[in-house]
């Protein structure tokens, strides 16, 4: 259990290295129309969706180690089709393997960690251990999408290349893991009340419900970044340099969120639970709604601040969950959370693509509709979780 304590940040890192994450809208333009490239996301998360629960349920029941190392497996197979494939159909298949690989890790690995702790009598180090995996994670992404950018410069397919690469790393890592001890209830019926149980606790409801719109609006900027940093370069008169400058900006977004978790810990003492979580979505919220009123060179400024929300809530969302879970049902709880936040968000983007245009790019004015929308929504939520916070005991 030591060792795979000390490898779970390394694993972390190299199931981050994505470099393909900053030009992945750029690649897919440049072979089929915006809202096919909407719809290839929708895939990813369809298929993720699909998976989520079984996937979970296979690692409550057959291990950690085996249902990792399917997730790795999948990463690699989709990121070597996308390097060969070409076409909305092939383009699918990888990014619903993509979304497999996404689905076999999604809580599995946090419970491997926990569970890793848990043996070694470890269990108060699970934030501090969360944000040293989530630093190690940032980074990963950091300099994935840097690499990735100026990769793009020479020929948009090599950031799959180097992700494929990497997912063999991945997987090595994942074969050097032990099996955490973990309690198995064979009783289905046993395992059903015991997660309607849990989705029932007044902590875990509003945390599953701040999870839920989070992962909406943090992945709103990483679906539409791309398309409106392209319209605000082209303003400018750089848009040849779109790629790189993308990449750079994801670069610069995890390098300042990884910064931030350097604090976070101490912030999240000062401020309370409850306060720092909606300090962070209240973040989110108003970077959505800055994106709406303008696509000036500043708001790609903005974008830099993405992910310091994320390291202000994921780790400590993380750990108070993992607390107040079983044994025998925690992947399938995580991967159930995972489950609804992905059909949240594929049906919202299901709505955006049906109101995109079917022309190469995307303009801004369409964007900025979608975004309002977004955003107005997002600050209704902020002031329902924070009437509801107290009552929930956070």
């Amino acid at each position: 259990m030591h060792r795979n304590i000390a490898l779970y940040p390394w694993f972390k890192f190299a199931q981050q290295l994505i470099f393909w994450q900053a030009t992945w809208f750029l690649y897919f333009e440049s072979r089929l129309s915006a809202s096919e490239a909407i719809l290839l996301y929708v895939v990813s998360d369809i298929c993720t969706t699909v998976l989520e629960v079984p996937s979970g349920y296979m690692s409550d029941r057959l291990g950690r180690k085996l249902t990792l190392m399917v997730a790795a497996f999948s990463g690699i197979a989709g990121a070597v089709i996308f390097v060969f494939g070409d076409g909305f159909a092939q383009f699918a298949l990888a990014n619903g393997l993509l979304g497999a690989a996404g689905a076999f890790a999604s809580g599995t690995d946090t419970s491997l960690l926990y569970e890793s702790l848990k043996a070694e009598d470890r269990v108060a180090e699970v934030e501090a251990a969360e944000l040293k995996a989530w630093r190690y994670s940032f980074t990963a992404l950091a300099l994935s999408a840097l690499t990735g950018g100026a990769l793009a410069q020479y020929d948009d397919v090599l950031p799959y290349v180097a992700t494929a690469i990497a997912a063999v790393a991945l997987l090595v890592i994942t074969v050097l893991f032990r099996e955490p001890p973990h309690s198995r209830t064979a009783d289905h019926r046993e395992n059903l009340r015991a997660l309607g149980a849990s989705l029932a606790q007044p902590t875990l409801l509003w945390l599953l419900c701040l999870t839920l719109v989070m992962y909406v609006f943090s992945h709103i900027p990483f679906v539409f970044g791309q398309p409106f940093i392209r319209e605000a370069l082209t303003n400018a008169g750089y848009a040849a340099q779109t790629p790189l400058i993308s990449g750079t900006v994801s670069f610069s977004m995890m390098m300042i969120s990884v910064a931030v978790s350097l604090v976070a810990l101490r912030l999240r003492r000062i401020l309370g639970l409850p306060s720092i979580l909606l300090l962070a979505f209240g973040m989110q919220v108003a970077l959505t709604a800055a994106l709406a009123i303008s696509n000036s060179l500043f708001v790609i400024a903005l974008l830099l601040l993405r992910m310091v929300p994320d390291s202000l809530s994921q780790p400590f969302i993380q750990a108070r969950t993992q607390l107040l879970l079983p044994d025998g049902i925690r992947a399938t709880y995580l991967s159930v959370k995972s489950l609804a936040a992905r059909l949240l968000f594929a049906a919202t983007l299901s709505l955006a693509a049906a109101q995109s245009t079917t022309e190469a790019a995307m303009p801004y004015a369409e964007m900025r509709v979608i975004l309002a929308v977004y955003a107005v929504a997002g600050l209704a939520v902020l002031i329902a979780l924070a009437s509801m916070a107290r009552r929930a005991s956070v």
